[in-house]
This record gives structure tokens, sequence and C-alpha cells, in this order.
């Protein structure tokens, strides 16, 4: 239990650090916190109020998209699409918000991460874990967008250098 309790600990300080700022990069949630977020859901389910049952959902949502697994992070995605409907409170909303951007851009889909970050931003302008991530997510865009010109740039060369080949070996 105090094993549990630790790990439980440390997802709490590592979302601390992240939504006051002092984390900068988007952090990475490892199995055994997933699997404690996991029991704890399940005993809010048998004892806790409503709004507890929420927080430890939130927590798990948390820890599922910010896991390496891609498995995982669909489902933290799945699981905060389908509360995000129900949510009136601006604040909860704000971070549903978030953390969808966060497991959408952990997929790899950057414009739904953005547009998603965006409306967050509309809630909270100036929170600052939305505007870096937004700037993460623009870098990112921006890094794939090169790295598609230069290979397309390249293609386009062989192919041209190809054709200057025919054409010389015909003559």
């Amino acid at each position: 239990m105090a094993k549990l309790e630790a790990k439980l600990g440390m997802i709490v300080d590592k979302m601390g650090n992240f939504f006051s700022g002092k984390d900068q990069q988007l952090p990475w949630c490892d199995s055994d916190i997933i699997a404690g977020c996991e029991r704890e859901v399940a005993e809010a389910g048998k004892e806790s109020t409503d709004e507890s049952m929420k927080e430890c959902l939130l927590r798990l949502s948390w820890a599922l998209v910010h896991s390496k697994r891609p498995e995982d992070v669909q489902r933290g995605i799945a699981m905060l699409e389908a509360s995000l409907p129900g949510t009136d409170n601006p604040l909860q909303q704000r971070e549903k918000l978030y953390l969808l951007a966060v497991g959408y851009y952990r997929s790899g889909d950057y414009s739904r991460s953005r547009d998603l970050v965006e409306r967050c931003l509309v809630i909270a302008p100036d929170w600052r874990q939305a505007v870096t991530l937004k700037k993460t997510i623009e870098d990112r865009i921006t890094k794939d967008g090169v790295i598609g010109l230069g290979i397309a740039a390249t293609a386009v060369g062989l192919i041209a250098g190809g054709i200057a080949a025919a054409v010389s070996r015909k003559k």
C-alpha cells in the first residue's frame, strides 16, 4: 500500500510541476503509475462520491495520455472525449481540452492537437502550459513540413536526373 501511495504521490508531483509551469517538457508516465490510477478508480467506484470519481478518472486520463504506449494514449483520448460533453465547469473543460491536445500530439495528429489547444486558450488565454504546448505543436508541424519538403525536393531531383540520363542515352 505504501508503494502505491508513493507512486500516486509521484504522479501528483509531476502533474503539479507541469501545471504550475516548473516542467516545460511534456512528461512521460510509466505503466506502474497508470496501474495505480486504475486501482484508485476501482476503489473510488466502491466508496467515493461522484466528484471524487471524476477526479480519479481525470488523473487516470492524465496518466494515459502521457504514456509511452500508443494504446494507452488512445484509451486516454477516448475517455476524455466521452467525458467532455458533460463538462460544464470551464476549468474542467480547459483541463480536458488540454489533455486531449496532449493525447493527439502524442498520437501524431498535430492539427487536431493544435485545434484543441486553441480551444483551451479561448477559455484561458494566458495559461502557460497551453501556450507552451501550442508552440511545441507548431514547431513540430514546421519541422515535419521542412522534412517533407526536403524529401519532395530529393524525389524531384532524382526524377529529373533520371529523365536527363534517359534523354542523354537516347542521343
